[in-house]
């Protein structure tokens, strides 16, 4: 590591939006503090819904992956983040879509080739702390889940000489990350977010439909399980009160994607910062000295706490 290494945060997503969504604040405020922010998608969503009626049309579909490049754009700069990279891969859309058989998508893509295309990233950028999914994905998205295996493939092999060795030499070396994170949602946040929708008399989307059957309930509870985890599971806890308006002026930049009537709006920006002020991560892997509860990712790294 060079005398003039700057901390760098990696987050690594499938979508535009994803990154806002799920750590807007965290980039915010790493760029605050000074650190280097870098994100990384696997897609540019091209098979993503376009939730705005007057947009909804075939032309914009044909090109939506150049537009929700230019949201992204404009999103990370609500974020103060300047560095973007794309894996290259098309969206796989859901499971059982047409597009999610093309041989193109990123679910489809060879596992060893789609890691290798991130630890080039993490070798030339050389990030200290990296983001991604759970093994779910969130919630059971195709991409996210991807998004899950590449990020942990890479984190492990990047630092290996032996892995992709192809990709040294010229000032590419090994590089291993210190703290590898995989974003949380707590089932006390989904409980809050409930209760939040129903003050506002909406029904919140963490609940089952109401005439659901045993059976549909059982699937129900099975997916809240894989999305969000117990309290006492969260290892960190980032305070990204100081940077809500930012987030809020972000989500809002992904026109094709977020409504005014979206899940992630609904609550409004008061009902965001009353009840969603933190993001918070589980650290699956540090090569560092690390003892929860943390406050920041980049603690244990040079003299931050």
């Amino acid at each position: 590591m060079s005398n003039d290494h700057k901390l760098t945060l990696m987050t690594v997503h499938a979508h535009p939006d994803d990154e806002t969504i799920g750590t807007g604040g965290t980039m915010a405020k790493a760029v605050a503090e000074g650190h280097r922010v870098v994100l990384v998608t696997g897609t540019r969503g091209e098979l993503g819904e376009i939730v705005v009626p007057e947009m909804d049309t075939p032309e914009n579909h044909r090109r939506l992956g150049e537009i929700r490049a230019g949201e992204l754009e404009a999103a990370m700069g609500e974020l103060g983040v300047t560095e973007w990279e794309n894996l290259g891969y098309k969206d796989s859309g859901m499971m059982g879509d047409p597009g999610n058989r093309d041989p193109r998508n990123y679910w489809q893509a060879n596992l060893d080739e789609a890691i290798g295309r991130l630890v080039w990233l993490v070798r030339t950028i050389q990030p200290d702390v990296m983001t991604t999914y759970n093994d779910f994905g969130g919630y059971g998205h195709p991409d996210h889940i991807r998004t899950h295996l590449v990020a942990v493939g890479a984190f492990e092999r990047a630092g290996d000489a032996k892995a992709y060795p192809e990709q040294l030499g010229d000032g590419v070396e090994p590089w291993a990350p210190s703290k590898l994170y995989e974003q949380a949602m707590s089932r006390k946040l989904r409980d809050t977010m409930n209760e939040r929708m129903a003050a506002l008399g909406r029904r919140s989307f963490w609940l089952p439909p109401e005439d659901a059957t045993p059976e549909q309930l059982a699937e129900h509870e099975a997916f809240i399980a894989k999305a969000t985890v117990p309290e006492e599971s969260i290892t960190t806890r980032i305070d990204i009160s100081p940077y809500m308006d930012q987030k809020w002026a972000a989500i809002q930049r992904h026109v094709t994607q977020i409504s005014s009537e979206s899940p992630f709006m609904q609550m409004g920006l008061d009902g965001w910062k009353d009840a969603w002020s933190t993001e918070s991560y589980v650290l699956r892997e540090t090569r560092v000295p690390a003892t929860a509860p943390e406050t920041d990712l980049f603690s244990g790294l040079l003299g931050v706490s």
